[in-house]
């Protein structure tokens, strides 16, 4: 086994979340920005499209990145088997918090480690389930939460690491860095699976 710190380390994303929590337990780590289509396939289910396109990252990005280790990392939120993007503007995050209240969302996310380190070049996949039950929310609170955090850049409208944890009234998760938009257990067992450790 080796250190994390000891490998090329890239995160194929240009999430800002992602980056904090792949901090959280590497020093050291190189960001490049995927070149991928998000557009959902004709019938694809929430977590087909979230696993394609974390393995579509991590490959896009690996290729420029020999000898390195490649994390490509995608989240999808399902509302009754429909896909909530990320809302880019205060009027969709409004009408989709409101379809979220009193409801269960369940958020898809995949993470895809890709090892080029050496020939074959293998691919380690995970995917993480988090249902979150959303309290039922009136027009006001909604209005109030969205002036405050402004969560345009957030799949189902929401920053569980902030405010946005106020809009629930549960979560059931294995992972709780999965929400956020990275399972870092999950990052960490790929990676042992790989020989590196995290600690």
């Amino acid at each position: 086994m080796i250190a994390l710190n000891d490998v090329d380390l890239v995160l194929a994303s240009t999430s800002r979340y992602r980056r904090e929590l792949l901090a959280r337990i590497a020093s050291r780590f190189r960001v490049v920005a995927p070149q991928v289509d998000e557009i959902p396939q004709a019938h694809e289910t929430p977590s087909a499209l979230a696993v394609r396109l974390a393995q579509a990252k991590a490959r896009a990005v690996a290729a420029g990145c020999l000898g390195a280790l490649v994390i490509g990392s995608d989240q999808v939120a399902d509302l009754g088997g429909s896909i909530l993007g990320k809302p880019g503007n205060a009027e969709t995050a409004q009408a989709q918090l409101a379809a979220c209240a009193g409801r269960e969302v369940v958020f898809h996310t995949a993470i895809c480690l890709i090892d080029t380190r050496s020939a074959p070049i293998s691919a380690h996949a995970a995917v993480d389930m988090t249902r979150v039950h959303f309290r039922n929310l009136d027009a006001g609170e909604i209005a109030r939460y969205i002036e405050r955090e402004s969560p345009m850049d957030c799949a189902g409208s929401f920053k569980a690491e902030g405010l946005g944890i106020a809009l629930f009234e549960r979560i059931e998760s294995q992972d709780p860095t999965a929400l956020i938009g990275l399972p870092l257990i999950a990052l960490c067992r790929l990676l042992r699976e790989t020989g590196v450790i995290a600690i």
